[in-house]
């Protein structure tokens, strides 16, 4: 109905209700009128734009298939060339946003919005966020320092040293942190900015570990017995590493209320603790079946009576 059409009907219909005394009508059913047709000529383009919506959802949801497909053979052909797993999951993290970033900027275009629009958009966005998130490009850099030069890998035991350091298994490295397992199974999440910044002390990287104990004996003990008492205890044990030379049992210190007595071995790494807690008990169960004394503090008080 074009607008002459529309002007001639509210004519008659106002026409015909001011014969029954009703005035004041004609404007109003203008107005419906003329929303209804432009209303209906809108139609074609709210459909075209309701199908565009629909596939767009559609092609993400097909991206978002695809992408992980992707993710998943990059992971597979990096496991296959034995490339480091920390460099697997930074690649995998990064290939995410980037192949993200890629569907969203055609999805945005098959809407309507021009590919300027979008760029200027993005430039925008990056410089703005760019200036709030600092601290997060400083952790995306810290995270590509520390796959550069290999502090640590995943899998590795490592003590971040210094204030409120935090230690753990390594167990993800990220673009952004880095994941740790602690040894009662919490998951900490450091920054990787933090990390590449800080003194890591990487506990696994080697093979073995040398253990240090040290035990007090009394002074009326017989030193050279419970140092062969020592010797004795590292040779028997089945995962001291090394022939009697790398086996050193010494006299550390001559304190005020006992000798000090310490042995260093090498162990492997995996088995420091076991190893450690094994030989401190039996160096308690070997003194006291031998009668060597392991003095405790202690304080004596003599009373002088006066005559």
């Amino acid at each position: 109905m074009d607008a002459a059409a529309v002007n001639e009907t509210v004519e008659k219909v106002d026409h015909g209700l001011e014969e029954l005394g009703i005035e004041g009508v004609g404007d109003d059913l203008r107005e419906i009128l003329n929303f209804k047709e432009y209303f209906a000529q809108q139609i074609p383009s709210i459909v075209g734009f309701g199908i565009k919506v629909i596939l767009a959802i559609v092609v993400f949801f097909v991206g978002r298939k695809l992408i992980q497909w992707c993710i998943r053979f990059l992971k597979r052909s990096m496991e296959k060339t034995k490339v480091d797993e920390g460099v697997i999951q930074f690649a995998c993290s990064a290939g995410k946003v980037v192949l993200y970033t890629m569907l969203i900027f055609n999805i945005a275009v098959s809407l309507g919005v021009t590919e300027s629009s979008v760029a200027a958009l993005l430039g925008t966005a990056g410089v703005a966020i760019g200036l709030a998130l600092q601290g997060g490009l400083a952790n995306l850099a810290g995270g590509v320092l520390l796959l550069v030069f290999k502090p640590f890998t995943v899998g590795d035991y490592i003590i971040q040293n210094q204030q409120n350091g935090c230690e753990g298994t390594v167990a993800r490295i990220e673009m952004c942190y880095t994941t740790l397992l602690s040894v009662d199974n919490k998951k900490i999440v450091v920054p990787n900015g933090t990390l590449s910044n800080s003194t890591i002390i990487n506990v696994t990287a080697k093979e073995t570990r040398k253990l240090e104990i040290k035990v007090e004996i009394s002074y009326e003990a017989n030193i050279q017995k419970a140092k062969d008492i020592l010797y004795k205890i590292l040779l028997d044990d089945p995962e001291t590493k090394g022939d009697e030379s790398e086996m050193v049992v010494f006299v550390d210190q001559l304190a005020d209320s006992a000798v000090i007595l310490g042995l260093r071995v090498w162990v492997p790494t995996e088995s420091y603790w076991p190893v450690k807690w094994r030989l401190n008990q039996k160096i308690k169960e070997e003194f006291e079946a031998q009668g060597i004394v392991i003095p405790y503090n202690q304080m004596d008080i003599y009373v002088h009576q006066k005559d």
